[in-house]
C-alpha cells in the first residue's frame, strides 16, 4: 500500500490547533493544579511563567510542542492567563525567540514522564498495538493513524512527524495482511490451488470465467433457476475449501477480502501478486460456499411458496364452479331429510313417502355428488399441487 495516505486535511491539521478547543478541553488539558504552580512559580517573569503554563497545556492536549509556543487560539490564553492573574502580556517574542522556551520543553518531558516513539519499548508496544487493530477488522489507514495519535497522547509520547507515523500505520497494516493471506492459503493443496486458478480462466469460446459465473446468481424464480442454483453450488463444494480452525483469523478480515473477488475484475485479480491473488480467492469460495446455499434455499423457497399459492387459487376456482351441482344435491338430501324428520308419518309408509316425491336414482346421484364435492374440515391438501409439481419434478431427476 502507499505510504502517503492522509487526506490533506490531516496533514495540515496534525500537531496544531485545528479548532478552538471545547470548554470541556480547556478544562481538561490546560488546567493548572498544585504541582503544575510550583514549577511555574521557579520561573521570572510572567512571560515565562506564561510561556511555561501553556507549554505544558500544549503538549497535554497536542502531544508536541508548537514551534511558536504562542501560536494558539484566543480561548487557551485566556483560560491560562486567568488562572495565573496575568493581565499584561509583555516580552512575548522573547520567549518565543530565546532558549529558555527550549529549557521549559526539557524541562516539562522530565517531570510529566514524556517520551519519544524512538524507545524501543515504545515502538514494540505502539507495533503490536496497531497490529492487534488491524488484525480485529480495524483496517482502514486514515482511522488507525487517528488512533494511533490518541494512543500516543494517552501514554505520554510525544507525538513524531506525520511520515514517520504513516509509516508506522502502513508497516503494521502490511505485516497483517501478509499474515492474513499466508493463514489462508496454508493446507491449500495443489489440486485446489489449480481449481482457484481456473476460476479466473476465459475460454476462447465464452466472455465469462468461471468466476463470474459463479458469483453472480439467479435473478428469476423458476425450476430451471434453481436446478442452475444447485449445479452452482456444486461447484462451488467440489473446489472443497476447508479454513482450519486453529487460524483463528476474523470473520471481518475474510469477509472484507472475499468482498474484493466479489466486485472486481477478473483481470484486477489477475494483476494481484500471487500470494494475495491466491489468498482472495480462498476467501471468495469460503464464503461464497455459504451464500450460494442461502440463495439455492431462497429460490427454492420462492418457488414452493409460488407453486402453493397457485395451487390454492386453482382449487379455490374449482370450488366455486362446483358450489351449483353441491347446492343443488344437498337440496334434494335436505328434501329427503324433512320427510325423515316429520314424527306424523309411520316408519312404514316412510320409504313409500320419500320415493314418491324423490325418485330413488335422483336420490342416490345426490347422495353421490355430496359425497364427492364435500370436503373435511381439517382437509389442506390440493390435488391441484400435484398437477403443477409435475412441471418441475423432470428437473430433479440428476440429484
Amino acid at each position: 500500500m502507499p505510504v502517503s495516505f492522509l487526506t490533506i486535511t490531516q496533514r495540515e491539521n496534525d500537531g496544531r490547533f485545528a479548532a478552538k478547543p471545547t470548554p470541556d478541553e480547556l478544562a481538561r488539558f490546560f488546567h493548572i493544579s498544585d504541582d503544575d504552580r510550583l514549577l511555574i512559580t521557579n520561573c521570572r517573569g510572567n512571560h515565562n511563567k506564561l510561556g511555561f503554563a501553556i507549554q505544558l497545556g500544549t503538549v497535554r492536549f497536542l502531544g508536541t510542542f508548537l514551534s511558536d509556543p504562542f501560536d494558539i487560539p484566543h480561548p487557551v490564553m485566556q483560560t491560562v492567563a486567568e488562572q495565573l492573574k496575568i493581565t499584561e502580556m509583555r516580552n512575548l517574542q522573547s520567549y518565543r525567540v530565546g532558549e529558555q522556551r527550549w529549557e521549559h520543553a526539557s524541562e516539562i518531558r522530565k517531570r510529566y514522564g514524556y517520551r519519544e516513539i524512538t524507545d524501543p519499548a515504545i515502538g514494540l508496544r505502539i507495533s503490536r498495538w496497531l497490529c492487534t487493530l488491524c488484525w480485529t477488522g480495524t483496517n482502514r489507514p486514515g482511522v488507525l493513524f487517528d488512533r494511533a495519535k490518541s494512543w500516543l497522547l494517552a501514554n505520554k509520547v510525544l507525538l513524531p512527524g506525520v511520515t514517520v507515523l504513516e509509516r508506522l500505520v502502513a508497516r503494521a497494516r502490511s505485516r497483517m495482511e501478509t499474515r492474513l493471506w499466508r493463514l489462508l492459503i496454508r493446507g491449500i493443496t495443489p489440486e485446489q490451488q489449480k481449481s482457484l486458478e481456473n476460476l479466473l480462466e476465459v475460454t476462447p469460446d465464452e466472455h465469462h470465467s468461471l468466476l463470474d459465473r459463479l458469483r453472480s446468481g439467479s435473478v428469476r424464480v423458476s425450476a430451471p433457476a434453481l436446478v442452475c442454483e444447485i449445479y452452482r453450488l456444486q461447484k462451488i463444494r467440489d473446489v472443497s475449501i476447508i479454513l482450519p480452525a486453529a487460524t483463528n483469523i476474523p470473520q471481518s478480515r475474510i469477509t472484507a477480502l472475499a468482498r474484493f473477488a466479489t466486485t472486481a475484475k477478473v483481470t484486477a485479480i489477475n494483476r494481484l501478486p500471487p500470494l494475495r491473488r491466491l489468498a482472495t480467492l480462498v476467501a471468495f469460495m469460503h464464503c461464497l460456499k455459504s451464500s450460494a446455499h442461502d440463495d439455492a434455499l431462497d429460490v427454492l423457497s420462492m418457488l414452493l411458496g409460488n407453486l402453493f399459492r397457485r395451487a390454492a387459487k386453482e382449487d379455490k376456482k374449482k370450488r366455486l364452479r362446483t358450489l351449483k351441482d353441491l347446492d343443488k344435491a344437498a337440496t334434494k338430501l335436505a328434501d329427503a331429510s324433512e320427510i325423515i324428520l316429520d314424527t306424523a308419518l309411520p316408519d312404514s309408509e316412510l320409504r313409500t313417502k320419500i320415493y314418491e316425491q324423490i325418485s330413488r336414482d335422483v336420490l342416490e346421484k345426490a347422495l353421490k355428488e355430496v359425497r364427492a364435492l364435500v370436503r373435511p374440515s381439517d382437509d389442506v391438501y390440493f390435488r391441484e399441487l400435484e398437477v403443477h409439481y409435475r412441471s418441475i419434478r423432470r428437473f430433479f431427476h440428476h440429484f
